[in-house]
């Protein structure tokens, strides 16, 4: 076990995953991102302590960290546990009616301080795996379905055009009974992956507790042998339906055998026998899947007098979980930082958000019809989603109350600023400011122009903005556009009543006389 110890949230993930979804010791640690030995370990002192799950609701952290932990002599001047002889192990499983736990029973008789039984049973299979590489995964009902993209990939004919499309094959299988769902989509692009996992969910009728998937950009933003991480909004869809994602190893294809057999079964019957059909949308190709996916799932296996079908009924529906009341809606997840006018930029949009935060870091959650702004896992602000580009949308509950550390953020000192370089940079602050709806809104516009002047210079800046207020260019934009192109060294436009008395009076004009 590590030195440092696990948080007590984490700690209660994996008490939950080990009773509430009997997942064992390597697939609670891949999904707590924590050794195995560590689950193990905790899990060890969990049945120790005498709780039991779930936990007393009156039981707070300090209570469970002082049962997990309790106080003890150190022992380590004490000889470690006694070895057991892994020949004899491998020799006495041969046996008839002998298991590996048998063999530990008669092993602790025999050393009662030696290896506890997670232990023991590590040390075993670590040394049967030098013997045969090789282990035949059995799968209990319910509890995992894999899901990957087919190598292979079916086509679409443009019916304007005739160009031929190819399109992906989505493929989802059930571990216990084999039980298959497949689907084309356009991409791999992330909402195709997510919307192919709800139409397999509800093509099931039902969820697992695991889903194993590969190391895919969509599903993994991070791949990690050991400690791999999720795509936030891959994670977000496991939340809604509570399951437990568990990425394969990299290069490590016997890790998702299940469903490397399945594509190659959905290539050869779906594939090959829709090879002669020419299909003109993603309906039409999705419509004749259905059927020779129903076909796949109710015809008997080669070896067994079953189809998957009725081990599907037999095995996995009875211990799945049942979907929940809402489906789940697509939000694309991305990085924000709240700038000092308590808004957030989003696709050239500035939502608000609680004046405190001001300068934190934030993530920000899109769906179709909100964005929503969470800090430190907690949702701090939601507004309806807008496509108008360029606008504000504050809530007045996100504006500052009027007490001394949000007093200099005002109008008055953001002019005292522009001063300082001069009339006319002031005098322009104070036009982008009025311009907006709320004075806060130009406060942005306002401090760019004022970071120009560590680029070109207090004097240049004056010059710029006192053009930048005869062309009435009120934002930053111009400024800087008259500055990159030395603009405020040219002459300033004329009074449009200047030139019109020297048209007047010069002698080529004509007048309105001539052309009556």
């Amino acid at each position: 076990m590590s030195a440092k110890r696990l948080s007590m949230r984490k700690i209660r993930d994996v008490l939950r995953l080990r009773f509430e979804h009997g997942l064992s010791d390597r697939a609670i640690g891949r999904c707590c991102s924590i050794s195995h030995r560590t689950a193990a370990e905790y899990l060890q002192r969990f049945l120790r302590c005498g709780l039991s799950w779930p936990l007393p609701e009156d039981l707070d952290e300090q209570s469970l960290h002082t049962r997990l932990f309790p106080q003890r002599a150190d022992s380590a001047d004490s000889p470690g546990p006694q070895m057991p002889d892994m020949k004899h192990l491998h020799r006495e499983l041969r046996r008839k009616g002998v298991t590996l736990h048998l063999l530990w029973e008669e092993y602790r008789q025999g050393a009662p301080t030696g290896y506890g039984k997670s232990q023991f049973y590590d040390h075993y299979r670590k040394w049967a795996a030098k013997l045969n590489p090789t282990m035949r995964l059995e799968h209990k009902g319910g509890e995992r379905v894999f899901v990957d993209w087919a190598g292979k990939k079916p086509e679409v004919v443009n019916p304007e055009t005739g160009e031929i499309q190819e399109v992906e094959l989505f493929v989802g299988c059930l571990g216990a009974s084999s039980y298959t769902y497949a689907e084309a989509a356009l991409t791999q692009s992330l909402p195709s992956w997510i919307a192919a996992h709800i139409r397999m969910l509800e093509f099931f009728g039902a969820r697992p507790a695991i889903v194993v998937c590969d190391n895919l950009k969509t599903g993994v933003s991070r791949s990690c042998r050991y400690e791999p991480d999720l795509n936030p909004t891959y994670q977000d869809f496991a939340d809604h339906y509570d399951l437990a994602i568990i990425p394969a190893r990299v290069a490590a294809p016997r890790d998702k055998a299940k469903v490397e057999s399945a594509v190659g079964i959905a290539e050869r019957m779906i594939l090959g026998g829709l090879r002669h059909q020419t299909f003109f949308s993603l309906a039409e190709l999705n419509a004749a899947i259905a059927v020779v996916l129903d076909r796949l799932n109710h015809k008997k296996f080669q070896k067994l007098d079953t189809s998957r079908r009725e081990l599907f009924e037999q095995l996995d529906r009875p211990v799945m979980r049942p979907l929940p009341a809402s489906r789940y809606e697509f939000g694309e997840w991305k990085k924000a930082k709240v700038n000092i006018d308590y808004h957030i930029e989003v696709d050239r949009n500035y939502y608000s958000v609680p004046y405190a935060l001001i300068h934190q870091p934030v993530q920000v959650r899109l769906s179709a019809a909100t964005v929503e702004i969470w800090h430190q896992a907690r949702r701090v602000a939601s507004h309806q989603r807008m496509y108008t580009q360029g606008r504000h949308y504050t809530q007045e509950a996100h504006r500052p109350p009027s007490h001394a550390e949000y007093l200099r953020w005002t109008p008055e000192r953001i002019l005292a600023w522009g001063r300082k370089s001069g009339p006319w940079t002031e005098s322009l602050m104070e036009k982008v400011m009025a311009a907006r709806k709320h004075p806060e809104q130009g406060f942005r516009s306002c401090l760019g122009i004022l970071r120009l002047a560590q680029k070109y210079g207090a004097p240049r800046l004056e010059k710029a903005c006192q053009r930048a207020v005869r062309i009435q260019g009120y934002s930053y934009k111009s400024v800087k556009s008259i500055l990159e192109s030395s603009l405020e060294e040219q002459p300033l436009p004329e009074d449009n009543s200047d030139r019109q008395a020297a048209a007047i009076l010069h002698d080529n004009i004509r007048g309105k006389d001539y052309y009556q």
